[in-house]
């Protein structure tokens, strides 16, 4: 059985009929979905799916490119959000140099905030990262180790080190899948194989045979195929090693 680790089934333009996609996951062997939210209300939806389906974990708070509407004071609400016991990590929090919806200010202060509160409450956290390794990585080894995961990973060699010094988890997804691919395929070679999660990040990033249609949740069986292949191992080994590390990560039976 798999998990999928990343998913946006709270985002209902993209998942009108989330228990549909919840079903045709479970058909494709699809055991548990991990739903992340990117600012309060998504997370909120996030929560919610998680209470209706048993299946269902949420992930809470504030996307970077969301940031501009983040304030302080936004951090009770997520600490509430967060004790809920189908919450399973905070995210996705991260930095974004690829779009500037929120300038770099407003993105560092919502990183900090919430890798403080991370701590102060042990919850995990799971980060979004595009074109800013460098600079997310700088404010993590400043800090004590903490349980990291970096979704949809596409840092280089370096990133790869650095985030693997810091024991950290790594989301691998559609894109190695795609046939362009074979620097990215180097890299997830050279991770830690029990520090390897699969996820979709539907409605994004859909794998082959899917690439520029819409992703879903049951999709996470291309990836695991194609991670398999990647690695050399059945598809059957590498669901029950990614599996085993989500429930590690995440802390879920």
């Amino acid at each position: 059985m798999l998990i999928d680790t990343h998913c946006h089934l709270n985002f209902p333009d993209s998942f009108p009929d989330p228990q549909k996609e919840i079903e045709e996951a479970a058909a494709a062997g699809v055991e548990k979905l991990i739903v992340v939210g990117c600012d309060m209300a998504s997370s909120r939806a996030a929560l919610d799916l998680a209470e209706r389906h048993e299946g269902v974990y949420a992930v809470v708070g504030w996307h970077p490119n969301y940031t501009a509407k983040y304030d302080k004071g936004s951090l009770d609400e997520l600490r509430e959000m967060a004790a809920h016991p189908k919450a399973v990590a905070i995210g996705e929090i991260g930095l974004d140099w690829h779009w500037d919806y929120a300038t770099p200010l407003q993105q560092e202060a919502a990183l900090l905030d919430q890798l403080a509160l991370a701590r102060e409450i042990d919850m995990p956290v799971v980060f979004h990262c595009r074109e800013a390794y460098p600079d997310l990585l700088r404010f993590l080894e400043a800090m004590p180790k903490h349980r990291y995961l970096f979704h949809c990973f596409a840092g280089d060699e370096d990133a790869a080190r650095r985030a693997t010094a810091l024991d950290a988890y790594f989301g691998v997804d559609g894109p190695v899948s795609y046939k362009s691919a074979g620097a990215l395929r180097d890299i997830v070679r050279s991770l830690p194989r029990d520090r390897i999660v699969i996820e979709t990040d539907s409605p994004y990033l859909s794998p082959m045979p899917y690439r520029g249609k819409p992703n879903r949740p049951a999709y996470v069986a291309f990836v695991n195929g194609a991670l398999a292949s990647t690695l050399g191992i059945t598809p059957e080994e590498c669901g029950d090693l990614t599996t085993a590390n989500a429930r590690r990560f995440f802390g879920i039976t």
